[in-house]
């Protein structure tokens, strides 16, 4: 389903960057092209509360994780928002255009992102795809015994980071 080997290979060559097989869901438009990924690692917070035609649900979630390069090194966080934040000083915020189920964990994603702040990394990032995903998922029923309820939950995630071509 997805291509990770082939992607994370090129990371560590200088052969271009090879974008991974995705559903057509959550696949960056043409004319832009992969320039990195990284793995987040780190927690999701979901809030059992009413939704906007006033059912329970779990909503969120709100994230709070590590985003680490290839050689295993911290270069960043990901937290609300979206916001991925690189050490070198350059952030993204985005708007998410998509998503596709991943069973049993939370869903792939396509994100659309905002002009980047700062200098660095995340500067003339244009989309943001989150594959690869490993838990994340709220456990149990969301009702009126436990409204208001917050769930912590661990997870991991690849970021594809693409620019304009």
């Amino acid at each position: 389903m997805l291509v990770l080997p082939a992607a994370l290979a090129a990371c560590g060559s200088m052969a271009p960057m090879v974008a991974p097989e995705t559903p057509a869901a959550v696949t960056v438009p043409a004319g832009n092209k992969l320039v990195t990924v990284l793995k987040g690692e780190g927690l999701l917070t979901w809030e059992c509360k009413a939704n906007a035609t006033g059912a329970l649900v779990w909503t969120g979630p709100s994230p709070d994780a590590d985003l680490i390069d290839k050689s295993g090194a911290k270069v960043g966080k990901y937290y609300g928002g979206p916001t991925w934040s690189h050490n070198d000083g350059s952030k993204v915020t985005g708007k998410q255009l998509a998503v596709s189920p991943s069973p049993g964990n939370i869903p792939l994603q396509l994100v659309q992102a905002n002009p980047a702040t700062g200098e660095g990394a995340m500067t003339g990032v244009t989309f943001i795809q989150r594959l690869n995903t490993m838990g994340g998922t709220a456990a149990g029923t969301c009702a009126a015994d436990n409204a208001g309820a917050k769930q912590v939950v661990k997870y991991s995630a690849d970021y594809y980071f693409y620019k304009a071509s």
